[in-house]
């Protein structure tokens, strides 16, 4: 019967001594190593976290002196990075533009008169809806556009594109493009309306029409363009009445009184304003009525 070798050494055996020094001659050996690194690592970390103005207190500085504010008369410039306006505030400018829109193109342009003269002749046809009111709005927007055509044009070349270019400043740019509108209001504006509109205002009455002020000048000029649309719807309605008119005596002669007027009439209000081209004379008179 064999045995297993024994792993360690037999008592008495000189090699057990010699393997214990070298095994503590390794290990300091490692530390020997490590113990540098150790020191070069807190010597760096001391010099990184070490504040430089903490080295040495430093004297108080004195407070600067306040600077008067400069007032500037030029006007307000709301121009970022340069002369011309930044995207940013044209594209605010736009959409406060468009959302008062509405307003101004009922106000301070020729669509009122236009629409309501249409609707005016539509109804002295006898026919409450046709054309359809989209239409109608339509045909008004359009000829509106054509009739401030040169009210627009000016204000673009006067007041937009100079303010886009960065030569003119927005207050500058408001009063440039104001001063065309404000020359249509008032060479459309009844002298009537705007004695009326003065006297309502309670201000003094400026020395000449060019010096009236905007709030008073656009009811003003609404005033007067309600007027002259009530005028031409006058005119348009007087043929169809007299039409009617006959019609109805015809039948009460005829004894059909049953019948209404207004059905026998249709056909022949509509070849008439068809025969004398009506929407064209309208529309003639309309967009004449601002030359």
């Amino acid at each position: 019967m064999t045995t297993l070798p024994t792993l360690l050494p037999a008592p008495g055996s000189t090699a057990g001594a010699a393997a214990m020094p070298a095994a503590g001659a390794a290990r300091l050996r490692r530390i020997a190593w490590v113990l540098p690194l150790l020191v070069l690592a807190v010597v760096a970390a001391v010099l990184l976290l070490a504040d430089p103005a903490s080295a040495a207190p430093t004297a108080p500085v004195a407070p600067t002196a306040p600077i008067s504010p400069v007032v500037d008369d030029s006007g307000v410039n709301i121009s970022v990075g340069g002369d011309s306006p930044s995207t940013a505030v044209t594209l605010i400018l736009a959409i406060t533009v468009l959302s008062i829109a509405p307003s101004a193109l009922l106000l301070v342009t020729s669509f009122t008169k236009i629409l309501v003269v249409l609707a005016l002749t539509r109804n002295a046809l006898g026919l409450p809806t046709s054309p359809p009111n989209q239409v109608l709005t339509g045909i008004a927007l359009f000829l509106t556009i054509f009739v401030m055509g040169p009210v627009f044009g000016d204000i673009n070349d006067l007041a937009v594109q100079p303010y886009l270019d960065g030569t003119i400043t927005a207050s500058q740019a408001y009063d440039a493009g104001s001063a065309p509108l404000h020359t249509f209001l008032l060479d459309n504006t009844r002298d009537d309306e705007l004695k009326l509109m003065i006297g309502l205002s309670g201000e003094e009455a400026p020395a000449d029409a060019e010096s009236v002020s905007m709030l008073t000048l656009v009811p003003a000029f609404v005033l007067s363009e309600l007027k002259s649309a009530f005028i031409i719807g006058l005119v348009v309605f007087i043929p169809f009445l007299v039409m009617d008119m006959l019609v109805s005596a015809a039948l009460m002669a005829m004894g059909m009184m049953m019948v209404p007027p207004s059905v026998v009439s249709l056909p022949f209000k509509l070849l008439l304003f068809v025969v004398v081209d009506g929407w064209g004379l309208i529309a003639t008179a309309l967009v004449g009525s601002y030359s």
